[in-house]
This record gives structure tokens, sequence and C-alpha cells, in this order.
């Protein structure tokens, strides 16, 4: 925890001060110490190479700085609405308190806060990385190629594609399951089925994926903020409400199942809670934010964690202690009454994960986007708007069909945080500050930082095999017990 602690000052210091001085002098770029001689991109190197890695970064991932329009306009409050929308949603929180229930409460509440702060201190590394050569990385894999070439790109390519497509399969799930019990409280004998409210969200994120970049969602994002907030708020009193009315002697906190059950809950439960603090798109973000970038970005993302440490931690520990082991996957299922609170709460969770949804999307969409529109002339009029018309109803409807075949939640949200988050936000900011980083002077706080880079890095590694582990055998046996477009 010392280590932690020192770490995140050096980190905060470095992007607050040092950082931002050289990002707002022109030309002039961070001194590098001594033991970074042998770092990719050498100080006597980058002026020769500097067209040469431009034409490479656009013929490896057909990405240009350029075509971000709305780069450089947003506030750190913007840049915070952002990062909470993307983190703090309600398929985040909501599998919390079945975690913990699969894990014990020492192991489970360990777990929660370890994720909490190694995340924090990973998102400040890869805020510090934001200009570390010299040259803006408007893109977590042009970050990537810039440190670790090639493969850094591709790799990052693949684990966003994950965290992005099992993401908004997870959310669109509990999108449509929270549409459902509104519409239940309304129509008891109502004959929609999850299927139909899954859909009706596929038609709403479809109309919304037409507004252009991250930035003309800032509003939208802000709505979400305070949804989250509000959806929180909720959850939390009404579970506690539900936890007072609850025979206390019947909850049982014990671990359920055999040896072997057990164990895969547990490894299931490692992959929520990184799922839970899933943050893919911090270069995209910081993108969208003003000069100077780096220390705005660090008060947004400081600011959008003090909301996460003030709802998931309150929502987590007061789930399991309501429902013990018996809370379901999705907190909101467990609950019973007040039904008008239970009606609330549901309806901020839609509201909110309308807003997630279109933040991991947009790396898909400008993806194929500047595939479709580069290098192309004498277009007819409104191309533009027919290609992201035509490429986000591909990918919406895949998502929709996806996860209204198998509508299986707590399944997709763990296999996206083991293979998608873990990588993205735990291992590989420890390796790329490592590696491309301004490291202490201080040999004792260098050593220090290095051997907490090298532990998260590797322990979270672990987790993700894990968690791909106890998601992929949970998918196996809900496929075995239900049929396809079951209505859960």
């Amino acid at each position: 925890m010392e280590a932690l602690i020192r770490c995140t000052a050096f980190v905060f210091n470095f992007n607050t001060e040092e950082y931002s001085n050289s990002v707002a002098s022109e030309g002039k770029e961070p001194e590098m110490s001594s033991d970074q001689a042998s770092l990719p991109s050498k100080t006597e190197d980058r002026t020769t190479t500097a067209v040469h890695e431009e034409d490479e970064e656009k013929q490896i991932g057909g990405e240009d700085s350029k075509s971000h329009e709305a780069a450089g306009k947003g506030t750190w409050k913007h840049a915070a609405f952002h990062v909470a929308t993307t983190i703090a949603t309600p398929a985040a929180y909501a599998p919390l308190p079945f975690a913990l229930a699969s894990l014990g409460w020492p192991l489970g509440v360990s777990s929660l806060v370890a994720a909490t702060l190694a995340t924090w201190y990973s998102s400040l590394l890869v805020t510090s990385l934001w200009r570390w050569n010299g040259k803006k990385h408007v893109t977590y894999r042009l970050l990537a190629q810039s440190i670790f070439g090639f493969w850094g790109y591709w790799s990052i390519a693949f684990f966003q594609q994950v965290a992005s497509l099992g993401n908004n399969i997870a959310i669109q799930i509990a999108a449509g399951s929270s549409l459902k019990a509104v519409y239940k409280h309304y129509h008891k004998d109502g004959t929609l089925t999850l299927q139909h409210f899954i859909i009706f969200f596929g038609a709403f994120e479809l109309f919304v994926s037409q507004l252009p970049d991250i930035h003309s969602l800032r509003w939208v994002n802000g709505l979400c903020t305070l949804s989250t907030i509000g959806f929180a708020g909720t959850a939390i009193g009404v579970t506690i409400y539900n936890g007072k009315k609850i025979d206390r002697e019947s909850v049982s906190y014990g671990l359920q199942g055999s040896s072997s059950a057990k164990r895969f809950a547990a490894f299931n439960a490692l992959g929520a809670i990184a799922f839970s603090f899933g943050d893919a798109m911090l270069p995209e973000i910081q993108y969208t934010v003003r000069e100077p970038a780096v220390k705005n970005m660090y008060k947004g993302a400081s600011t959008a964690y003090g909301v996460i440490v003030l709802t998931y931690w309150q929502l987590a520990f007061s789930g399991y202690w309501a429902f013990g082991s018996e809370v379901q996957p999705y907190i909101l299922a467990s609950l019973t009454v007040p039904k008008w609170t239970i009606v609330m709460a549901n309806i901020f969770a839609v509201i909110q994960i309308s807003g997630c949804y279109q933040i991991y999307c947009r790396p898909t969409y400008a993806y194929f986007e500047e595939r479709m529109l580069s290098n192309r002339t004498n277009s007819f009029p409104f191309r533009g708007h027919f290609v992201r018309l035509i490429f986000t109803a591909i990918y919406i409807v895949l998502v929709t069909l996806v996860a209204a075949a198998m509508p299986f939640f707590v399944d997709f949200v763990s296999i996206c945080g083991a293979i998608g988050f873990t990588p993205l936000d735990f291992v590989f900011p420890a390796l790329a500050f490592l590696k491309a980083g301004k490291m202490p002077k201080n040999r004792e706080l260098r050593l220090s930082m290095q051997l907490l880079n090298i532990a998260i890095a590797a322990w979270f590694s672990v987790v993700a095999v894990l968690g791909c582990i106890g998601a992929i055998r949970f998918v196996v046996e809900d496929v075995k017990t239900y049929k396809f477009f079951h209505d859960m």
C-alpha cells in the first residue's frame, strides 16, 4: 500500500508539473533519464523518423489524428463524465454483490479494494503516456504501437474489440432486463419478452450512433453520470431496505456448491470484478480534452474514481449483506419492495447504460469509417452519413442478435472482464510505463515503482486466465440448461 501511494504521488507530480510543462512548450519533449537511453524512440532519432512513423501508423491502423475533429475541446469535467460513464455503469455495479458472494467476505472485499486502487493507478499511467515521445497518441492502438510496435497495435486492437463487443452485449442484456422489469410492473400479464426489449434498446442505440464522435456525447454522458449517482443511491437504499425486511437469521454467507463449483465461481467472480473497472478508452477520451490534456485528464479520471468509490463499494457491500449467497447476478432482480423505487432504479440503469454503449462502440465505428472514407474523391452528398448508418446498423444488429440469443448476463461480464478489460486496464498500462514512462531518479522509489508495476501485470495476467476459465465453464453450463432466445 505504501509503495502504491508513493508511486501514485510520483505519477501525479509527473502529470501536473513536468509533463504538462513539456507539452505546452512548442516542440519541446520531456527530458529522459539515462536509464531510458535504449527506449524505442530515442531523442536523437525523433526528427528523422517522424514522417516515417506517421506513414507507418496510417499503413498499420489506417488512423490519422487529423481525422479527430473534436480534439481538445473538452474540460476536465467532460473527461470525468466520459470516464464515469464508461466505468460506473449499472452493468458494472450489478454483479459486484454476486462476485463478493462467490468469493466470500475476506477475499471479496480485498479483491474489490485492490481492483479499485490498481485501475486508478493504471489510469494515471496511461494518462502520463499521452505524449511520452513528443507526439500525441489519439487512440489506445496508436499508443501501444508507439511503445511496442506492430504487435502492440494489433494486440490492443484485439483486446479493445473483445472489450467493446463483450461490454455492449452485457449491457444490452442488462438494459433489456431493466426495461422488462418496468414493463412487468405496469403490465403483469404482458406478453413481451426480454428479447423484445433488447431489440427496442438496440434500435434506440442505432439512432444515437449517428452522432459524430465522443465529444458530441458530452451532454448525454453528463446525464448518464447523474443517472449513475441516481441508480447507485436508489439501489443502495432499496437494497438496505429489503435487507432489513428479511429475517437476518435466514441469510447465509457461506460459499455454495461442491469444491469444484466454488472454485469455478471464484474464478468467474474475478472476471466480473475486472469487468466492473473496465475502461478501454482513456486515450480516445483524453484526445477530446483541451490542454493541458494530462492535467485535465488526471482531474477528470480522479473525479470519476471518486464517484466509483462512493457507489461501487456501498452497493457491493450492502447487496451481499442483504441477500448473502442468494444474491442474484443482476442485483435489481433480488429486490422486491417498494415497487416504485425498483422501477426508478431500472429507469436510471437504462439511461446510464445508453451512454456507456456509445462510448464503447466508437472505436469500431471510427476504424471502419476511416477505411471506407479515406482516399475517396467525388463522393456523393451525405456519403459519410450513409456509411455511418450502414456500419452502425451492422454492428448493432450483430450485438443485438447475440444478446437476444444468449442472454446470460454474468457470463458475458466475466468473459469481457477477463479477456478484454484485464489486459487493457491492468497489464498493458503497467508494462507500457515500464518501457516508455519517465521513471523517478530516486533509486528506492524507482525500484518500488518497477516492482509494483511488475506485480500488477503478473497478478492480473493470472486473473485474466482464471476469469476466462470460470466464465467459459459457466457459458457451457448455461447453454446446456437454457435454449437459445430464452426469456430470462
